[in-house]
């Protein structure tokens, strides 16, 4: 089983200054990340999200995070892949060049970034955004297969042209999609690449979708497929926040996880803007349950059905307390099908100090309680 970490570069009261201590601390966390055994760190794509995501040019993060380290992983998760945020061409050109540099150390996932705030400021059609993507994982899964790519697609026309330089893994970097749904673990199946599972449904939502994915896998054909190599690789989403005290951990996880609920919900869903807040000795917990009452009332408002879905980023069942508590609940996840564990751990209300401690807590109990055992 492997293990990484998943930026976002989250952010309550996004001032200029604390927006730019953000990014070095990322990178901070990023470089010890490697030094505590992880395997590879992700950074995900979003384009004018306030609060919930200024990772906006993960290119260059990862770039930076390259230079920095030797050994680590770097992994795009994910490009956002329509044709108006970035032409497929260009993201093989941006990636082979990170890889060679990075020694072969890059991974690629690919998504859609759909929401109105992020295709408004791009131009993207919504109503393409499925297709886009699946053309350009074709597009750059040949775009190495020969000395001159030419794609002739149901979106795109290329006529042969060299795409230079070539990456230092062949034919080309894994490829992953982002996948929250019952259609995307499916597609991710049939395109023969790797999902990458970004819920917060818990560990028997993982064990479901991963049934998904697996029976999807079974019954492939080549038709579909993207690549000449397949990579059937199920990465889950493990928020937590690892410290020798259980409570306080298990209070600025929870926190730091209301935070991120309630900022996907005001771009994603049209709630109010996050509770920045961190308040001394608050009841977390309870917090949460308030906060989902909130959404579930807000549904009940609008005449939408309350889904599962609708909630899931207020389940706060997650890795929060001590070392023995992520363990516990890593063991969960394993058990569900997860062949990779990729923590959350950077969220907007979380200090430093408890992102750095959780990592090295990890390092040194969690990923090596694991390595033992495989």
């Amino acid at each position: 089983m492997k293990f990484s970490v998943i930026f976002e570069a989250q952010l309550a009261d996004p001032t200029v200054d604390r927006e730019h201590r953000l990014f070095h601390d990322c990178v901070e966390q990023a470089v010890l990340a490697e030094e505590m055994g992880f395997d590879r760190i992700w950074a995900v794509e979003h384009h004018s999200l306030k609060w919930y995501a200024h990772m906006s040019a993960p290119e260059i993060f990862l770039t930076w995070v390259a230079a920095r380290t030797s050994r680590i992983r770097v992994g795009h998760g994910v490009v956002c892949m329509p044709f108006a945020f970035n032409h497929p061409a260009r993201v093989a050109e941006r990636a082979a060049t990170l890889d060679l540099l990075s020694g072969g150390r890059l991974d690629l996932g690919a998504g859609r970034g759909g929401t109105v705030q992020e295709t408004s400021l791009c131009g993207v059609d919504k109503e393409r955004t499925t297709q886009e993507v699946e053309e350009a994982l074709r597009i750059i899964g040949k775009a190495w297969e020969k000395d001159e790519l030419e794609h002739h697609g149901p979106l795109l026309d290329i006529d042969p042209h060299p795409i230079l330089p070539r990456p230092a893994q062949t034919p080309h970097p894994p490829l992953f999609l982002a996948c929250s749904r019952t259609e995307t673990l499916r597609q991710a199946a049939e395109l023969g690449v790797g999902a990458l599972v970004m819920g917060f449904a818990g560990p028997e939502s993982i064990a479901e979708m991963r049934r998904v994915y697996d029976a999807a896998t079974a019954a492939r054909t080549s038709e579909r497929l993207v690549s000449s190599v397949v990579n059937d690789h199920f990465s889950v989403l493990c928020p937590t926040i690892v410290l020798d005290d259980r409570e306080a951990a298990r209070a600025i996880g929870i926190r730091g996880q209301r935070f991120f609920a309630q900022s996907i919900g005001h771009w994603y869903g049209g709630a109010g803007i996050p509770d920045e807040a961190v308040v001394e000795g608050t009841d977390e917990a309870a917090e949460m349950r308030r906060a989902a009452e909130q959404v579930v009332a807000r549904l009940h408002e609008q005449h939408i059905p309350v889904r599962p879905s609708a909630t899931a980023t207020f389940n706060a069942d997650h890795a929060y307390g001590t070392a023995a508590d992520a363990i516990a609940y890593v063991e969960r996840l394993r058990d569900a099908g997860a062949d990779e564990i990729m923590c959350l751990i950077q969220m907007g209300t979380v200090p430093q100090a408890a992102c750095l401690e959780t990592l090295r807590q990890w390092g040194e109990t969690v990923i090596p309680h694991f390595r033992r055992e495989g």
